[in-house]
């Protein structure tokens, strides 16, 4: 069982916009800053390179100015933006300072949350490396990890830092923990979506997909077809090809077995076999899904038993709920225990 001890997350004055205190209630301080992305810098889309970034300091920031604190980075998920999960935009289905001020109130010890803005053109940018995009995997475990260290008075050590995320986010949290184990001692992937491999493309799901010529066709289309011209953006870029400089499974009604094999390399399902001892490095590895997630569930269940047969120390659940309707409370009730328990506080 998981044991709570102590939590401090860390994010510093960066470049700072403004600040603000999102709720005169609430225990820790809120600022939205901005943070400089080299990792971003020449994308094909034009996302600015320059990134908002919310951040939640605890109480004891400004009271205690010898004290350094752990860092948790929290990623959102597609078509999410740190706004929605810091409050900026009303009511969302999470509310990081709220769930975190609880857990606080439980004993969870302080911390400081990071969440970067990763709205793209595409409105989400799957935390991949991709010309089309930028690299996103680089821009959170150097960039930001580099500029929060210099910027903030942070336990600047892999031992104090957690990475988390929510569906996106979750696919996020994995495939930057596979590749950057020595910057994150920890992980929570919450509801990961995009784990499993499509092996099988129809093209009658690429049909819609296929007929988007412009931005103003994208912007009014279905969740579906934005989310599979996303994942083209980031699995299988071709700077040859504007406007949106992707590959798609299917070009003239041929199937295009390179694209498909470009998109199952990047299912952490078949990426983790390949990454065993970097995931065996962490102090803890958490995965859930609520039961009426079904598909996602259905992944984490098949990540759990794949770590089960390489001995990968993890913890995972399906708790009852949807796909959002339980992530303010786990943040709460295991999100932040979970990080207390494994991260070096001292």
């Amino acid at each position: 069982m998981l044991k709570i001890r102590n939590l401090r997350f860390v994010a510093g004055m960066l470049f700072v916009l403004f600040t603000a205190t999102v709720s005169a209630q609430q225990l820790g301080h809120f600022e939205r800053i901005q943070v400089s992305g080299p990792s971003l810098e020449g994308n094909l889309s034009g996302d600015d390179s320059v990134r908002d970034v919310s951040v939640y300091l605890p109480p004891g920031y400004r009271t205690d100015t010898e004290k350094r604190y752990a860092v948790i980075y929290l990623l959102h998920g597609y078509t999410d933006s740190d706004q929605n999960w810091f409050g900026l935009n009303g009511n969302h289905f999470v509310n990081v300072p709220d769930a975190v001020d609880a857990a606080w109130k439980e004993g969870a010890e302080e911390v400081i949350i990071v969440m970067p803005n990763a709205f793209t053109r595409f409105q989400g940018s799957m935390y991949s490396n991709s010309a089309a995009t930028g690299d996103w995997e680089s821009y959170v475990a150097k960039d930001l990890v580099s500029y929060i260290d210099a910027n903030y008075r942070t336990l600047a050590r892999r031992e104090s830092r957690g990475l988390a995320g929510h569906s996106m986010g979750g696919y996020g949290t994995m495939r930057i923990g596979m590749k950057y184990p020595e910057v994150f001692a920890a992980l929570y992937a919450m509801s990961p979506c995009c784990m499993g491999a499509n092996l099988n493309p129809s093209m009658d799901q690429f049909a819609d997909v296929l007929a988007i010529e412009n931005d103003e066709q994208l912007a009014t289309a279905g969740f579906g077809v934005k989310a599979m011209l996303a994942s083209a953006a980031v699995w299988s870029p071709n700077p040859d090809n504007p406007p949106f400089y992707v590959d798609l499974p299917f070009k003239d009604g041929e199937l295009q077995q390179d694209v498909v094999a470009r998109w199952v390399a990047n299912a952490p399902l078949v990426m983790t076999h390949q990454y065993i001892p970097q995931l065996k490095s962490f102090e803890e590895i958490y995965i859930d899904a609520g039961d009426r997630d079904v598909g996602i569930a259905a992944t984490v269940r098949e990540m759990d038993s794949i770590f089960n047969t390489y001995g990968v120390k993890h913890w995972s659940a399906i708790y009852e709920g949807d796909h959002v309707s339980g992530i303010h409370e786990r943040i709460t009730t295991h999100l932040m225990p979970m990080f207390s328990e494994v991260l070096d506080s001292q």
